[in-house]
């Protein structure tokens, strides 16, 4: 994680577009010489994609590298698709990706991922709530040697009780379970170098936990301030629901931060945990049975003793057959359980 020193260094003020001119990319980017991949996901937003590239335009004119724009379509059902057909027409570098149906956000993502050919991705949300000017910082940061930089409201312009609060509990559930320490987890605007963000599995809703993620594949991870603004065009795709899932999904990316190649070390210690409670539980009533010769049929502490052993033992069963699925998996889809992040000759 970053140090504070790095957290503070995104300070929105000044905005200088010069500084980028050096942003580290590889001479000849990854595809066709691009070296910044730009992913919008749309969703409805008939009333923000035009305006979205008018503000990206002047942005990506004064990086003066090849860069490209991906607007990912998420299944919209209004004219969303037929003006971001025309902005492909007006400007070369903008492409776009058209869902079927509506998949939700972390399939946008991760197909805009999955499309871009720049050395370093930056993904923001249609909505111009996040601020195009804003992309330098986070790029400066890339070039300072950071693989993943996050954004970060703190002028968050939202309702306090229904999104502000609700994104601090998150926020800081997530710091504390995963050690992952940021302030916004939900900002999509965030900065990736491909060779990180290509290896991560994105599905169900995992788009806002990719540093913590990252963080597991040994990603070095900053945080700048950047501006935010009130949606003025169409409406919110999110609610306080989205609190409940965000619960949900941290007990999965906890689960495979720790114990994806080890299982048994969770299951098993959860079994042993609950087969020795309900072994001392018993050995309390077969003393009470046997020495103090008082009767024990009736009691709850006899079914409770039992369903913690048998429990225990469905633990340890799930840890088998967890370990059994783990191996077989990383056999079958030859996948390592370690990441290299250089060789030498």
């Amino acid at each position: 994680m970053a140090s504070d020193e790095a957290v503070d260094a995104g300070a929105p003020e000044p905005y200088t577009m010069g500084q980028m001119a050096h942003a580290e990319c590889g001479e000849s980017g990854r595809g066709g010489g691009i070296c910044l991949s730009v992913v919008v996901p749309l969703y409805n937003e008939e009333g923000n994609v035009r305006r979205v590239h008018d503000r990206l335009a002047p942005v990506l004119d004064a990086i003066g590298r090849p860069c490209e724009v991906i607007f990912v379509d998420d299944g919209s059902t209004d004219g969303t698709f037929e003006l971001v057909r025309d902005v492909c027409r007006e400007a070369p570098r903008v492409r776009a990706v058209r869902f079927r149906r509506n998949f939700g956000q972390t399939a946008a993502l991760a197909a805009g991922i999955d499309h871009a050919r720049g050395e370093i991705l930056v993904t923001m949300d249609g909505d111009l709530q996040n601020d195009p000017r804003d992309i330098p910082l986070l790029l400066e940061m890339i070039e300072n040697g950071y693989d993943i930089v996050s954004g970060w409201r703190a002028d968050r312009k939202e309702p306090f009780f229904t999104r502000r609060l609700p994104s601090i509990i998150a926020n800081r559930m997530i710091s504390a379970v995963c050690g992952c320490r940021l302030h916004d987890y939900g900002c999509t605007l965030k900065a990736y170098r491909h060779e990180v963000i290509s290896k991560i599995g994105l599905y169900g809703e995992l788009h806002r936990f990719i540093p913590a993620l990252a963080m597991g594949m040994g990603a070095s991870i900053a945080e700048v301030r950047v501006r935010h603004y009130p949606r003025t065009r169409g409406t919110s795709k999110y609610g306080l629901t989205r609190t409940f899932r965000v619960i949900l999904d941290l007990f999965t990316v906890k689960f495979f931060l720790n114990f994806a190649t080890r299982p048994m070390q969770i299951f098993g210690l959860l079994g042993c945990a609950s087969s020795l409670l309900g072994i001392l539980i018993l050995a309390h009533l077969t003393y009470v049975k046997f020495v103090l010769r008082q009767g024990i049929g009736g009691r709850p502490l006899l079914v409770i003793s039992m369903i913690l052993i048998l429990g225990g033992i469905q633990f340890l069963t799930m840890g088998l057959l967890g370990e059994m699925l783990t191996r077989t998996h990383h056999e079958i889809a030859k996948k390592p359980i370690y990441k290299v992040r250089e060789t030498l000759n």
